[in-house]
């Protein structure tokens, strides 16, 4: 694998990133009823959510702070944020869920949120140069 010394651009893009993705967790995981109602997201959606996106944030943190990453990782982390991006408008137009406003704003905005950090980890990442072996 190729190792990388991981640009700052790449590490905050990261750090921020993580501390994003776990504050949201925590959210969806500790506020997943009244979150919900107001959102009109399934409970359990939210819920399952956020135990997901705790250990991912814990790991882009882990990512963040390190000064050498394996290239493949970074990009990893970049194809989980599209994944995420293209699930969250999939999800608005599958008709499985019925958001409110607010709900299909938060769905929208997170998703938009989410492109923003994987443009900077994908920058990042190119500025990004090979380790010595």
């Amino acid at each position: 694998m190729t190792t990388i010394h991981s640009s700052p651009l790449l590490r905050q893009a990261l750090v921020a990133d993580a501390s994003t993705t776990a504050a949201f967790g925590l959210l969806m995981l500790i506020g997943a009823g009244p979150v919900g109602n107001a959102l009109g997201l399934p409970e359990t959606l939210l819920r399952t959510l956020g135990v997901l996106l705790l250990p991912f944030a814990i790991f882009m943190g882990w990512l963040g702070v390190r000064e050498t990453i394996q290239k493949p990782i970074a990009w990893l982390v970049i194809v989980v944020n599209a994944i995420w991006i293209i699930d969250s408008f999939l999800l608005l137009v599958s008709g499985w869920i019925s958001p409110t406003r607010a709900g299909y704003a938060f769905v929208i905005a997170q998703a938009l949120a989410v492109l923003m950090y994987a443009e900077f980890k994908y920058v990042g990442l190119r500025r990004s140069v090979p380790a010595a072996a």
